[in-house]
Parts: C-alpha cells; structure tokens; sequence
C-alpha cells in the first residue's frame, strides 16, 4: 500500500483547527485492488470538539459524516441519521495527549462513539528526523481498531503504527 496522510493543527487564537487528508492505493498486477481517500476539518476548544466534517471514499463508496457542538450534547449526522453525544467529545486526536485519558473517542470516519482502551507500554526509543529519541509507547484499541502511538517527553506525537487487512504495516512518522 502507498500513500500519505497529512495532519496540519493550527492555532487559530480561541480554538484549534485540524485539517487531515489521507490518500492510500493498493494496486495488484497494476490493477487497483483498493483505495481510500479522506478528509476531515475538526475545530476544537481545548479538549472538546466543536465541530468536524469529513469525507471518506473507500474503493468508490462515499461516506459524508458532521458533527456540531450544540448546546446540551453533540450532534452527528450521517445521511439521514443523527444521534446526539455527551457534549464534550473527543475524535481520535494523536496530535492532543490528552486523548489518551478518554474511555470514549469518536471516530470522524464513521460517526461512532467507540469504547477505547488505553496502556501505556513504558519508554522506548523511536527514530525521528534522523536521530533515536526517547519514546514513551501506548497501545489503543477500540472496535475495529488497534494502534501503537510513541509520544516524546514534552508530549508530542512522534508516531503511530497500525495493521491493515493483510497484515501490512501502516506506519506514521513525524517528519
């Protein structure tokens, strides 16, 4: 599988904007046997969610997911669902440590609010720009979803490790 997934976090003065776009193809005998186009715009008041939209395309099929703060709780649509969530959500934001403390994390792709386990495995050591940092090492898991994150000592995100169908390797690097 090739392809690239940017995340840019802007401080914008009263909230935090997060845009991500992810664009993976997996082609067999130059015939492509998956791709997976993403995106989601999230703005954010220190930990909570205020709003995102997010597209997915997965091997032609459209996925269109929102969520607005409003007032009592949160609401997400999804077609023509919507359901409302506590009001204070977190997606799975890598960039904000303070993820790792939720039991429940949203997930912008689909509009879940997923039960999440987190445990923390200790300090390891992870390449970053060239040179071994010291890492401390989550793993995450969720329905669905399993990921190892490394985290500096100053709590930036430096990587994630996921396995794909296959058991191919997706990694994320800070770069």
């Amino acid at each position: 599988m090739v392809g690239t997934h940017l995340f840019e976090v802007i401080d914008a003065g009263e909230h935090t904007e997060v845009q991500s776009t992810a664009d993976f193809k997996l082609k067999v005998l130059f015939v492509s046997a998956y791709s997976y186009q993403h995106t989601n715009t999230e703005r954010w008041a220190e930990d909570c969610l205020l709003e995102f939209n997010a597209s997915t395309q997965v091997n032609g099929r459209q996925i269109q997911v929102s969520g607005t703060s409003s007032g009592p709780g949160f609401t997400v649509r999804r077609d023509s669902d919507r359901q409302v969530l506590p009001d204070c959500v977190m997606s799975f934001a890598y960039w904000n440590p303070e993820f790792l403390k939720q039991e429940r994390l949203l997930n912008p792709q689909t509009g879940e609010l997923l039960d999440v386990v987190v445990e923390p495995l200790g300090t390891d050591s992870l390449e970053v720009r060239g040179q071994r940092v010291p890492a401390a090492r989550y793993k995450v898991s969720a329905r669905g979803i399993g990921l190892m994150l490394w985290y500096s000592a100053d709590d930036e995100w430096l990587g994630l490790e996921s396995v794909a169908k296959g058991g191919r390797i997706i990694r994320y690097e800070l770069s």
